[in-house]
């Protein structure tokens, strides 16, 4: 049975005290102890710290102490930090619309002295002495220090109970608090940052270059399991390193996206990366990454929620292509050209027979310049007389020795379904339907992308209800959706009409198409959908297309699709996001046999 809320007799207004309002202000902006070592980190970072030291006991509930070796804060200016809205980072609305710090609001300790214990030790390089402010009873007396800034807080939420009992176990809360200072550490390489819990020295990141920072942070298999991303376009620069999909995790908990060194949670990066990953990253799995976007600061809102977590850009289409294009190319590389840098093996491959089945190769498709659209049969047709295909710049390709070839001569045939070739590393395997499947796959988007989108009308119009939102959203983006194939006119006052669909999706459901469209375009970069469709369908075609399993392939045929694998984008992995090869070095097969023991 629920719950009437009775009528309640009329109350005045008045004006809350001045303690609740510093209460209610509290609960935005600390949540639980990796709220207050967030905030204190950031005004540590902004006075120039070198060092960093975060102390605590019972998971920060106890005790959070951060110490740096900042500029420190002047005698006379101590107790004025204390008070809200009191900030040295901004002065004027010019400021605050671009905001080069990672604090700014003057809300951090203010909020943090109204639900805990807390004591400001400070000294600039000008003061003889450092000066000690107790933040409950307003003392301020000198005391020893070296140049920097000590903030301690005790006793979180002691004068609010209710909030404490919402807390977890100290275990949980003091990894909330290591999670906080990692993300600190991953933008900062520059700074050093040391973790205490208990007395005990829990983590320790030294100063260090970015790579090598990262490596300390997310471990040498990060580094191993990425690839580089750089990308320039215009006002945007993104730069750091996304996981390859077999790194791929169950949870989203090793994505980290920053702009302009700030850690964020934004819907805008979280969507063009899962985009990015579509088309090698199916499921459920989460990609790993970490994402440095530099932006002007005037072209994005950093004022948006309390804890700073949250942004807002001025042109979030800018971002997410910038995001999206950064990363697909990134993942597109074949990761096999990596096995070629490695050192050679003591002992030496053999040498490959005299024949060069990769010139002529019998498993190659028939080039696909000069075939229409529809004729998608000849992209994947065998063509034993076809020649190599070439590069996208239009040039001959030219013959790579033969000891340089990433995957390798092949060797044999598995049971009809995987190839084993041998490289300077040692042993690859290979899904020959898994690479074949991704081979075909590039090859019919390829031939589709440099054209214009088919259009078919409906015979009848689908028609559905519709928001304002999306009656909004179509008829200001009329002419970007007649690119896509889509026709969309408004109906009714409360209806749309979907007109026309792109030809190649004329058998699916138009309203829902039409929905998804509208939805991603008021937000993002609506040709997601239309290409995810679009590519879904085609995966399918070129899944019937590749070569079968059991089916019996001569040494050229293996070595053809071999070298192709090795020039074909995204062929790491199959239309499905499994691996497509595998590699087994010399030394991992000498264990499996102990040699050298």
């Amino acid at each position: 049975m629920n719950a009437v809320l009775s009528p309640q007799p009329r109350r005045p207004i008045r004006e809350l005290p001045d303690e609740l309002i510093s209460q209610i202000a509290a609960g935005e902006v600390i949540e639980r102890p990796a709220s207050v070592v967030r905030e204190l980190v950031d005004n540590a970072l902004d006075a120039g710290a070198t060092q960093v030291t975060v102390r605590l006991s019972a998971g920060g509930v106890r005790l959070i102490c951060v110490e740096d070796d900042g500029c420190g804060i002047a005698r006379e200016e101590l107790p004025v930090a204390l008070k809200r809205h009191a900030t040295s980072k901004i002065a004027s609305l010019a400021d605050l619309e671009s905001v080069g710090t990672m604090g700014f609001r003057g809300e951090a300790l203010a909020a943090i002295a109204s639900v805990a214990e807390l004591s400001l030790l400070s000294r600039t390089a000008e003061a003889a002495s450092a000066h000690l402010l107790d933040g409950r009873s307003g003392e301020l007396r000198p005391v020893a220090r070296g140049i920097g800034t000590t903030v301690e807080v005790k006793e979180l939420f002691f004068s609010t109970p209710a909030r404490r009992k919402f807390l977890k176990t100290d275990a949980t809360e003091f990894a909330h608090c290591v999670e906080a200072v990692r993300r600190h550490a991953l933008a900062r390489p520059d700074v050093g940052f040391a973790i205490w819990h208990e007395g005990k020295l829990a983590e320790q990141w030294r100063p260090a270059g970015q790579e090598q920072r990262w490596a300390d942070v997310l471990g040498r298999d990060f580094i191993e399991h990425s690839v580089p991303v750089a990308w320039r376009a215009g006002p945007v620069r993104l730069a750091g390193r996304a996981g390859i999909p077999d790194a791929a995790r169950s949870r989203a908990d090793q994505q980290f996206a920053y702009v302009n060194g700030r850690y964020v949670r934004d819907k805008v990066l979280q969507h063009a990366a899962r985009s990015a990953y579509e088309d090698v990253l199916h499921g459920q799995r989460q990609p790993v990454y970490v994402l440095q976007l530099e932006i002007s600061p005037e072209r994005v809102d950093v004022n948006v929620h309390p804890t700073k977590i949250e942004v807002r850009f001025r042109d979030g289409r800018e971002v997410h292509q910038a995001v999206r294009h950064a990363l697909e190319q990134a993942l597109a590389a074949p990761r096999a050209g990596q096995a070629a840098t490695e050192a050679v093996p003591a002992t030496e491959p053999q040498h490959a027979p005299a024949h060069r089945g990769w010139a002529q190769p019998a498993m190659e498709f028939a080039p696909v310049v000069g075939h229409p659209v529809s004729d998608l049969a000849a992209l994947w047709s065998p063509s034993p007389a076809a020649s190599r295909p070439a590069p996208t710049d239009g040039q001959a390709p030219q013959p790579l020795p033969e000891g340089d070839w990433p995957l390798g001569r092949a060797l044999a045939q598995l049971h009809g379904i995987y190839i084993l070739a041998q490289n300077r590393q040692g042993l690859v395997i290979v899904d020959m339907h898994a690479a074949h499947e991704r081979i075909v796959y590039e090859r019919l988007k390829a031939q589709l992308d440099g054209q214009q989108i088919a259009s078919q009308p409906l015979l009848i119009p689908a028609t559905f209800a519709a928001t304002p939102s999306e009656i909004a959203t179509a008829e200001a983006c009329t002419a970007a959706l007649h690119t896509l194939g889509l026709e969309i006119t408004p109906f009714s006052a409360r209806t749309l009409a979907v007109r026309a669909v792109p030809t190649s999706l004329a058998q699916g459901d138009a309203a829902d198409l039409a929905r998804s469209v509208l939805a991603e375009l008021a937000q993002h970069d609506a040709s997601t959908v239309v290409q995810r469709a679009r590519n879904e369908l085609l995966a399918t075609m070129a899944c019937h297309g590749a070569v079968r399993a059991n089916r019996q392939l001569t040494l050229e045929e293996m070595n053809a699709l071999l070298r192709q694998m090795e020039a074909t984008e995204r062929s790491d992995q199959c239309n499905h996001g499994r691996p497509t090869w595998r590699q087994l070095s010399v030394r991992e097969l000498d264990a499996l046999f102990l040699r050298g023991r």
